[in-house]
C-alpha cells in the first residue's frame, strides 16, 4: 500500500525555531522560507500567531509573514490558538490556520489549563471563522504516542480527540508524537483511529525522534497509505516537556529514506541540506540530520 509519491509539510520555520532558547531574527525567518520554497516545499508552516509573552520566538510573526516571498503553488500556514491570533493572521493572508488539541488530559490540563473538551471549544470558532475566511484548517492531535504527565496514551483518547475535532469542522488532522516514544505499532494503531473519521488524504503523521524511532514510524504509516507528514529541516525544534528530547525528524532524513524507496517528494535533498546548513549556523550548533551531516561530510571529502 506504499504511496508513490509524499507530501512533507515543512514546520522548521514555526515548530523548529519556536523551540529555540534565543529568538531568531525576522530576516533569517524569512530567508530560511526562501530557501525552503528554492528546495521544492510546497507546504509551509511559516509562523505562530500566539501571545509573545509566552511564545517571544514568535513575536515577529507579522513582519515573518509580510516578507517571505510568495510563489504559486506554495501553501504557507500559520498556527492560531485562538480568535485574537486568528484575526491578526488573516491580515497577513496565510493559506491555512492550525489548531492544536492534546490526545492526553493530564497534558491539556497542565499546558493549557483546561480539558481536551474545553479546548475544543474553544477551536469551534477559530475554525468557523477561518473557512468563513476561505482557509483550510489542519488540526494536530498532541501527545497521541505519550505523555510525559499521564504516560501511555491510548488509542481510545487518540480518537476522541479526532472525532472531537471532526466535530467543529477540522479538515485535516495530524497525529502528534509530540515526545518522542511511540514506536511503529503504536503509531499505526493511532493514524488507523484519524483514518476511521478522515480520508486518507487528509491523515498525516508528526513524529519527533526522541527515541530514534520517527523514521521506522514513518515507514510504518507509509503501509497504511499515509502519504502526508510533517518534517522539520536539520531537525529543529524540540519538546520542553521531556528530557533528552531531540525534536522533530528532519527533513532530508525523511527525503533521504522516501527517494531510496523509490518515493517521489518534489524536494531536492541538496538544496535541503543547504538550507538545513543555513540555518544550523544562525542557531549556532551542527544540523541534528545524519543525513545531512554525511552529504556534508563528502562534498569536503569530494573537495580536498
Amino acid at each position: 500500500m506504499k504511496p508513490d509519491r509524499v507530501t512533507l509539510v515543512e514546520v522548521g520555520p514555526r515548530d523548529g525555531l519556536q523551540n529555540e532558547a534565543a529568538p531568531v531574527g525576522a530576516a533569517e525567518k524569512i530567508e530560511l522560507v526562501r530557501r525552503l520554497q528554492d528546495a521544492g516545499c510546497r507546504e509551509i508552516e511559516v509562523t505562530s500567531f500566539v501571545s509573545p509573552k509566552w511564545v517571544p520566538q514568535m513575536a515577529d510573526a507579522a513582519q515573518v509573514m509580510a516578507g517571505i516571498e510568495r510563489r504559486a503553488g506554495v501553501r504557507y500556514s500559520v498556527l492560531t490558538p485562538n480568535l485574537k491570533g486568528l484575526e491578526v493572521a488573516l491580515a497577513t493572508r496565510p493559506d491555512e490556520v492550525v489548531v492544536f488539541g492534546a490526545a492526553s488530559e493530564a497534558f491539556s490540563r497542565r499546558n493549557i489549563n483546561c480539558s481536551i473538551a474545553e479546548s475544543l471549544e474553544r477551536f469551534a470558532p477559530v475554525v468557523e471563522a477561518a473557512h468563513a475566511a476561505g482557509l483550510k484548517v489542519r488540526g494536530a492531535v498532541s501527545c497521541a504516542l505519550g505523555c510525559p504527565y499521564q504516560g501511555e496514551v491510548t488509542p481510545d483518547e487518540v480518537e476522541r480527540v479526532v472525532v472531537g475535532l471532526k466535530a467543529i469542522g477540522v479538515d485535516h488532522v495530524g497525529i502528534a508524537d509530540t515526545i518522542g516514544v511511540g514506536t511503529p505499532l503504536a503509531a499505526q494503531r493511532a493514524l488507523e483511529r484519524a483514518l476511521k473519521h478522515y480520508p486518507l488524504a487528509e491523515v498525516s503523521g508528526h513524529f519527533h525522534d526522541t527515541y530514534g524511532q520517527a523514521l521506522a514510524n514513518i515507514l510504518a504509516c507509509l503501509d497504511l497509505g499515509v502519504h502526508v507528514f510533517d518534517t522539520s529541516i536539520a531537525g529543529l525544534g524540540g519538546c520542553p516537556y521531556a528530557k533528552g528530547a531531540t525534536g522533530n525528524v528532519a527533513t532530508e532524513d525523511v527525503v533521504y529514506l522516501l527517494h531510496g524507496l523509490g518515493i517521489d517528494t518534489g524536494l531536492d535533498l541538496d538544496r535541503l541540506v543547504d538550507a538545513g546548513a543555513y540555518i544550523s549556523g544562525v542557531v549556532g550548533r551542527p544540523t541534528a540530520s545524519r543525513a545531512a551531516r554525511a552529504l556534508l561530510a563528502r562534498r569536503v571529502a569530494v573537495s580536498s
